[in-house]
C-alpha cells in the first residue's frame, strides 16, 4: 500500500503538467488555431506508416506518426503545403486551407530506382528530426536487414541490430543481446506489445523474428519513453505487419536449413486485412533421412488481422507461436518456445486525441528430458497484461501521452520427475510464484523555443509478490553466510517457514521513474541532445551462463531479492552534412544499476527452490562512447559504428559477511567489450545486381581462467584468478552477400531473387570458450579452444507473388 507522503510527492509535477495542459488549451483557443489530422499508409498495400514526418512547409510546425500511422498538427488559420516524408518512400505534398479542422489520410509510394535520384526532401523535415528530443534510439529498416549477409542465409533482426553502436552479442551461436553494458534479462523485448522472454531459435543461432512478418524495429538504448517500464537496460519494440489491404499476395524463401511463406490480403471487404507467416527448419528431416538419431528443428507462426469498425474505431488481433525441439538419440530431448496473443482497440476521440486499449497474453515454457524420460523438467512463465494509452495533441508546441497498465505474472519454476521403468521416484515440485506489476505514466513533449525542445516524463511503478507458497526463514535473516574457516559462502541455516495465502502481498515495492530529454538545434544541419532516465526492474533471470539458454528461470523480487534500479545519463551530437548524404551521431553515456545480483562460487540453480541461498546483492555500472557515421544516399549506402565502453559489477559480502566476490572490488561484467567496431555496406550495381558486406571486430569477452594448481590426495586441484579478470581472444569476421534479381521477373507480378552469402569469409575460428584440463596420457596441462563456425556459404531463393 502506498503511504500518504509518497502520494503527496507527485503533487507538484502533476500540478505543473496540468497547468501546461490548461495554458496550452487557452493559447490554442485564443489564436483561433485549427487541426489537420489523419493516417499515413503505404499506397501499395495499405500498411500504416510508423514514424513518418508530417510537416507544414515554410513553418516549424510538424509531427511524427504514431505506431498506428496517426498524426495530428495544429496551426493558425491559413493556407499551407503539407509534406509527408518517410525513408524509402517518395515525398507527398498537399495544399490545405486551415479554415476549420480537417482530416487528410495520405497514401505514399515506395521509391523506385528511377524516382530515387529526383526526390526532393523538405528542409523543414530534416530540422524536425534534429529538433525532436529523442536520443539513444536505433531504428532498423526491414529492407536493410534483408540485404545484410547472415549465417546460413537466415535473415536475423537481432544480428542486424548488433551491427549498431552500443549493441553487442555474447559470441557466436548465443542468444540474446547486450545494450550499453547491460545483461540480456535487462532488455524488454516486445512483439506487438507482447513480452518475448526467449528471443532465439536453435539455442541462439537464429532469432524468433521472421523478417517477412515485421514492419518496424525500434530499439531504445536510453531515454526510454515513460510508457515503457519493467527493464533497466533497453526496450526493443517490434511491430508486425498489418497485412495487405489492397491485394492478396504471397512472399517466401527457400534456404539451406529452413523455408518460409507469408500470405496476406484484404478481409471484410475494404474494412480489414490479414497476415499469416510461417517458417520451419528441416534439419531434422535431413538427419533422419541420413539415419541419424539426433534431431534439431524449429518453427514459428505469425498471425495478424484487423477490422475497421468505422472511421474512429479499429480492432487488431495478433499472435505468435514458436517452438524448438532438440534430441540426442535416446539420451536427451528438449523443447521450448514462446506463445503470445494481443487484442487491441484503437479509438480516435477527435482530431487531437488518440487512444489504444490492449489485452495481452504471453507465455514461455520449456521441457527437458534425459535418458528416455528417466528425468524430466517442465517450467514456464506466463503473464496477462492490460494497458491503456492515450495521446493528446494539445498544440503545435505541446503534446501529452498518459496511460496505465497492469501485469499479472505466474512463475512456474517447474516439476522435476525421475522414473524407474514407469513409476515416478522422488518427484520434486518447485514452489510456483505469483506477482502483480502496475504502472501509470504521463509524458509531455514541449517546444520551448524554435530551437529548444524537451520531453518530460514521470512513471510510477508498483510490484507485489503474492502469497500462495511458503517462504523460508533463516537464522539472523541470512540466506547466505560466509564460512571463514573454508573461505567460502554457504547456505544459511533454515529455521522454519512462513506460509501466506494467495490474497496476501508478501512484499510490495514502489518507485518513481522520472525521464527527461532535451534537444537544441544549433543550425539546420546539427543539434545537441541530452537525457536522463530512471528505470526499475522487478523480475530477474536466473542464469549463471553468459547468454540466453532454455534452462533460464525467471523469478520475482521479494523478501530477499530487491528490484533493480537504474539511472542513465547521456549526451549526444547529431549532424547531417554534404547535402544530407552523410549523417553523424556521437553519444556518451553513464549508467548505474543498484541491486544487481550475482552468484556465489559453486552456486546451484537447477532444481533450486530457494534461490536466495545462491546469490549475493551488488551493483553495476557502465559507461562509454558511441559513434555512428552513415552514408544515406546513392548506390553505395552503409555505416561505420564504433563503441568504446566499460561494464563492471561490484558484489560485497553485505549482511552475509566475508569479502564478497573479488574481495568486494569492481570486476568486469561477462558482457563487457572495450572495443566494438562494425562496418556494414551495400552497393547496387543496377536493378538486377547488388552486393553487401559486413566486418566486425570486438574485444574478447571476460572469462575466468585457472592460474595454478595443487595436489591433494593424488588429485590435481585448480585454483582460479579473480572473477572475469581474463579474456577470450579478440573476435572478428567478415561476411559478404550477392543479390541477383533475374530480368525476366522485372515488372511482373511474380518476382524472384537469389541471395548468395558467405559468413566468416576468411574462416576465422573465433573462440566460443576455452577449457582447461589434463592430458590423460602425458599428464600435461592443456587448453582446448571451442569454435562454433568457420566459413559458412549459403544460398537462398526469395519470391513475392
Amino acid at each position: 500500500m502506498i503511504s500518504q507522503p509518497q502520494l503527496s510527492s507527485v503533487t507538484q509535477p502533476n500540478r505543473w503538467l496540468l497547468w501546461l495542459f490548461f495554458l496550452s488549451s487557452v493559447i490554442s483557443m485564443a489564436q483561433n488555431n485549427h487541426t489537420v489530422s489523419g493516417t499515413i499508409t503505404d499506397k501499395s498495400n495499405g500498411e500504416s506508416i510508423f514514424g513518418a514526418t508530417v510537416f507544414l512547409n515554410g513553418t516549424n510546425i510538424g509531427g511524427v506518426t504514431n505506431e498506428y500511422g496517426f498524426y495530428s498538427i495544429t496551426a493558425p488559420e491559413g493556407s499551407y503545403v503539407l509534406t509527408v516524408s518517410y525513408m524509402g518512400f517518395s515525398d507527398v505534398t498537399i495544399n490545405i486551407d486551415l479554415t476549420q479542422d480537417v482530416k487528410h489520410d495520405v497514401e505514399i509510394d515506395q521509391l523506385t530506382s528511377e524516382l530515387e535520384e529526383v526526390v526532393v526532401k523538405a528542409e523543414g523535415v530534416e530540422r524536425a528530426i534534429l529538433r525532436k528530443p529523442e536520443m539513444s534510439v536505433a531504428k532498423m529498416n526491414i529492407g536493410t536487414v534483408k540485404q545484410m549477409p547472415v549465417v546460413l542465409g537466415e535473415v536475423d533482426i537481432l544480428k542486424s541490430l548488433q551491427m549498431l553502436p552500443g549493441v553487442a552479442n555474447n559470441g557466436e551461436g548465443t542468444g540474446g543481446f547486450h545494450v550499453r553494458g547491460g545483461a540480456q534479462d535487462q532488455n524488454l523485448v516486445l512483439l506487438d506489445e507482447a513480452i518475448i522472454y526467449n528471443t532465439s531459435h536453435m539455442f541462439g543461432f537464429f532469432s524468433v523474428f521472421n523478417a517477412d512478418a515485421i514492419k518496424d524495429v525500434k530499439l531504445y538504448k536510453g531515454g526510454i519513453p515513460a510508457r515503457f517500464g519493467g527493464r533497466v537496460s533497453s526496450v526493443l519494440d517490434i511491430r508486425q505487419k498489418d497485412g495487405n489491404s489492397k491485394n492478396f499476395g504471397l512472399t517466401g524463401g527457400i534456404g539451406l536449413i529452413s523455408s518460409r511463406l507469408t500470405a496476406e490480403g484484404p478481409l471484410f471487404g475494404d474494412n480489414g486485412s490479414f497476415l499469416v507467416a510461417g517458417r520451419r527448419s528441416y534439419i531434422d528431416l535431413i538427419l533422419k533421412a541420413s539415419g541419424e538419431d539426433n534431431s534439431v528443428s524449429f518453427y514459428d507462426l505469425n498471425l495478424k488481422t484487423n477490422y475497421k469498425i468505422n472511421k474512429n474505431n479499429k480492432l487488431f488481433l495478433s499472435g505468435y507461436f514458436g517452438r524448438d525441439a532438440f534430441e540426442l538419440g535416446n539420451n536427451f530431448d528438449s523443447s521450448y518456445g514462446n506463445t503470445s496473443g494481443n487484442l487491441r482497440w484503437n479509438h480516435i476521440f477527435n482530431d487531437r486525441i488518440f487512444s489504444n486499449l490492449s489485452a495481452i497474453w504471453s507465455k514461455y515454457d520449456y521441457d527437458l528430458g534425459f535418458s528416455q524420460d528417466q528425468f524430466e523438467w517442465i517450467s514456464s512463465i506466463t503473464n496477462y497484461n492490460l494497458k491503456y494509452d492515450v495521446k493528446y495533441y494539445s498544440s503545435d508546441a505541446l503534446t501529452f501521452d498518459f496511460g496505465v497498465n497492469g501485469i499479472y505474472y505466474d512463475f512456474d519454476p517447474g516439476q522435476i520427475k525421475t522414473t524407474s521403468d514407469t513409476s515416478p521416484v522422488n518427484p520434486l515440485t518447485l514452489d510456483p510464484k505469483r506477482a502483480i506489476e502496475g504502472g501509470a505514466y504521463i509524458n509531455a513533449e514541449y517546444k520551448i523555443t524554435q530551437n529548444l525542445s524537451t520531453q518530460l516524463g514521470l512513471r510510477y511503478s508498483t510490484f507485489s509478490r503474492l502469497g500462495g507458497q511458503p517462504i523460508a526463514q533463516y537464522a539472523n535473516n541470512q540466506p547466505v553466510v560466509y564460512n571463514p574457516t573454508l573461505g567460502i559462502y554457504e547456505r544459511g541455516q533454515e529455521i522454519g517457514e512462513e506460509t501466506f495465502s494467495k490474497s496476501d502481498a508478501i512484499k510490495t515495492f514502489g518507485n518513481f521513474e522520472p525521464r527527461i530529454s532535451l534537444a537544441y538545434l544549433l543550425n539546420e544541419n546539427s543539434s545537441i541532445k541530452a537525457g536522463f532516465s530512471r528505470t526499475a526492474q522487478y523480475i530477474h533471470l536466473l542464469s549463471n551462463t553468459s547468454s540466453v539458454t532454455p534452462l533460464d528461470v525467471w523469478t520475482p523480487s521479494g523478501p530477499f531479492i530487491e528490484p533493480q534500479l537504474s539511472n542513465q545519463y547521456a549526451i549526444g551530437y547529431f549532424r547531417n552534412f554534404l547535402d544530407k548524404k552523410y549523417s553523424l551521431e556521437v553519444e556518451t553515456y553513464y549508467k548505474t544499476v543498484d541491486n544487481r545480483i550475482d552468484y556465489i562460487d559453486g552456486s546451484e540453480l537447477i532444481g533450486q527452490n530457494n534461490i536466495e541461498t545462491e546469490i549475493l546483492n551488488g551493483e553495476m555500472r557502465a559507461y562509454g562512447l558511441e559513434v555512428l557515421l552513415r552514408k544515406n544516399k546513392g548506390n553505395f549506402k552503409g555505416w561505420i559504428a564504433y563503441t568504446l565502453s566499460k561494464s563492471e559489477q561490484r558484489t560485497p559480502g553485505g549482511i552475509a559477511g566475508g569479502p564478497g566476490i573479488n574481495n568486494g572490488e569492481w570486476y568486469n561484467a561477462v558482457f563487457d567489450r572495450t572495443h566494438d567496431i562494425s562496418i556494414s555496406g551495400s552497393y547496387r550495381f543496377n536493378d538486377q545486381w547488388s552486393f553487401g558486406a559486413n566486418m566486425v571486430f570486438q574485444t574478447g569477452r571476460p572469462v575466468t581462467y585457472p592460474n595454478g594448481q595443487y595436489e591433494y590426495e593424488d588429485l590435481s586441484i585448480a585454483s582460479y584468478s579473480p572473477r572475469n579478470s581474463d579474456r577470450l581472444p579478440a573476435y572478428h569476421r567478415m561476411d559478404i552477400s550477392l543479390n541477383y534479381k533475374p530480368k525476366k521477373y522485372q515488372n511482373k507480378k511474380f518476382k524472384g531473387e537469389w541471395v548468395l552469402s558467405v559468413y566468416n569469409l576468411y574462416h576465422r575460428k573465433n573462440a566460443a570458450s576455452i577449457s582447461f584440463g589434463q592430458n590423460l596420457e602425458t599428464g600435461a596441462n592443456e587448453a582446448t579452444r571451442t569454435a562454433i563456425f568457420g566459413i559458412v556459404p549459403s544460398i537462398t531463393y526469395n519470391f513475392t507473388f
